[in-house]
């Protein structure tokens, strides 16, 4: 199958390490970092409105702009995770895949197609070659699943500096369609929205955001990814779009950083229910968060119930803090780092 020598990467250890810190702590750690701050400082160099057919604001998710003479849209994502390739590629060619599924789904768009954009270091090393062969194995698993053919694509290999190569990064562009004004996510939370997690709890930090940015600490092995579930959530999510007010899907960062993302949207604190570190900050997949109002809660409850998805309320949106269990922090004094941090950092 290929030409080349090379070595399957060797299995990580779990990690199952309690990690000591304040959830907000936690929360500032993340948004004031350069990889997890916000980033208005390289959209507005450019014009992120031409034509007036953009139909989602720069930071809001997939990018979503209208098709001429119809009714219709189209929505924009790429994604990977590099540290999840490396711990191990086939599970992370996987999520970065179903990552750009979730993005999609989470603006109400039905995704069609993904192109892949494989940088690597020197195949030449049987280990980075090994990293590409399982990536690729993972990406094929992950696209025939989720019925979204690559149609294009780019190598890029031999990245490497004074011998070091790159972390790999198998980068998916994916492209989804929206049908109309009634099955798009606008993605603003409001006062009194609650707060609705799809998906399982959590609780996987092996290679998180939290353990690499609070703890300097990249162990453990990346989050496993289940296709079905990720097909089944998705589907959901498009199919009550109607009833959802705002929605992301959890990726880096969790449940916390989805949650602050959307309050900072929408100009509103939030509250959530639980303060624990793994709940907040694991990164297990096939999960997103919605805003929505009690009646649209209810319905979505009773459409999850009957398609099998979990489902439960995790907290509320309103006031003017960042509260998780006992642990709270000001709304404004949180944008202001997420919105300065990585201009700061680039100097």
């Amino acid at each position: 199958e290929y030409d080349r020598p090379w070595v399957e990467t060797p299995a990580a250890d779990p990690f199952d390490e309690p990690l000591d810190i304040d959830p907000i702590d936690g929360l500032i750690a993340l948004i004031g970092s350069a990889n997890y701050a916000r980033k208005q400082w390289v959209w507005e160099q450019y014009d992120s409105q031409v034509m007036a057919d953009t139909v989602r604001a720069p930071g809001l998710g997939a990018g979503v702009v209208r098709v001429h003479g119809t009714g219709k849209m189209l929505a924009f994502t790429s994604d990977v995770t590099p540290r999840y390739v490396r711990a191990n590629p086939v599970e992370g060619g996987k999520q970065a895949v179903a990552e750009a599924y979730r993005n999609l789904s989470a603006v109400g768009a039905t995704p069609l197609a993904a192109t892949d954009n494989l940088n690597f270091g020197n195949p030449e090393k049987p280990e980075i070659m090994g990293q590409l062969v399982g990536a690729i194995k993972g990406i094929g698993a992950a696209v025939a699943a989720l019925d979204m053919p690559i149609v294009s694509g780019n190598v890029s290999l031999y990245n490497e500096t004074d011998g070091q190569g790159i972390l790999p990064t198998p980068t998916i562009g994916g492209v989804g369609m929206i049908a109309g004004d009634e099955n798009l996510i606008s993605g603003i939370a409001s006062d009194g929205d609650w707060a609705i997690l799809i998906g399982e709890a959590g609780g996987h930090l092996g290679q998180s955001a939290l353990l690499a940015e609070a703890f300097g600490r990249e162990d453990g092995d990346a989050p496993a990814v289940d296709l079905e579930a990720e097909k089944r959530h998705g589907t959901l999510i498009r199919e009550n779009a109607p009833l959802i007010a705002a929605c992301t899907d959890l990726s880096d960062g969790g449940l916390a950083l989805a949650a602050f993302e959307m309050a900072v949207a929408g100009d509103v604190g939030v509250t959530l229910d639980t303060g624990d570190i793994p709940q907040l900050f694991g990164e297990d997949q096939a999960r997103y968060l919605i805003a929505c109002g009690f009646d649209q809660a209810e319905a979505l409850m009773s459409a999850a119930a009957q398609a099998g998805v979990p489902i439960r309320q995790v907290g509320r949106f309103g006031g003017d803090s960042v509260c998780f269990g006992d642990s709270s922090g000001d709304l404004m004094d949180l944008r202001i780092l997420y919105r300065t941090a990585f201009q700061t950092a680039v100097g």
